[in-house]
């Protein structure tokens, strides 16, 4: 796997909100965040482009709500922001693609000439996946660092119920085996990146 010099890592949500187990339930890949956090710190090494997505959450009780401490980015994401060589974008966003807020982030990435993107984040089968997908009917080549995000069960038509492995990994199937992304590990991107 190649990951272009250029190639922007596009860290989504990766908000105190999603902290609050009483509204979320259970989660998977523990070691999601210090995934992520070895691929902000590799990028930022190296010049390349970090882009950090916020979910600015329209809906009154939300912990992503506008105003309301889980709105902020997690500690570890706050901490390193700002501190790259590389060129650095905040994004912010109502809907789950990052593509669909503000600034426009296509447009930053067409400026740059960037055509490869790096997804990381939360929640792996909801904006991550949106991202993905719409970043794949875009044009660009779309990679998933799948241990570097995660999930929450879910409950759907007919009384379904998913856990938050199944979600990922349907999610994972999906997206790769749709052509709309490449999923792997942390650790294949990580190699490929130093």
């Amino acid at each position: 796997m190649d990951i272009a010099q250029n190639a922007a890592l596009v860290v989504v949500d990766v908000q105190k909100g999603f902290e609050e187990v009483d509204f979320w339930g259970t989660r998977n890949n523990p070691a999601a965040d210090d995934n992520i956090a070895a691929l902000i710190d590799v990028w930022q090494s190296t010049g390349r482009p970090v882009v950090f997505v916020r979910h600015d959450s329209v809906k009154p009780g939300s912990p992503l709500r506008t105003g309301y401490e889980g709105n902020g980015f997690k500690e570890y994401v706050e901490r390193r922001r700002g501190k790259g060589n590389g060129a650095e974008l905040l994004v912010t966003k109502s809907v789950n693609s990052a593509f669909l807020g503000t600034p426009d982030l296509g447009a930053w990435l067409r400026e740059a000439g960037i055509s490869q993107v790096v997804l990381a984040g939360i929640q792996t089968n909801m904006c991550v996946e949106t991202t993905a997908r719409m970043g794949g009917n875009l044009g660009y080549e779309v990679v998933v660092a799948f241990d570097a995000t995660y999930t929450f069960g879910l409950e759907g038509p007919f009384g379904w119920r998913q856990s938050a492995d199944e979600l990922a990994r349907a999610s994972a199937v999906s997206l790769h085996g749709g052509g709309f992304a490449m999923v792997v590990t942390t650790e294949d991107v990580l190699t490929a990146a130093k």
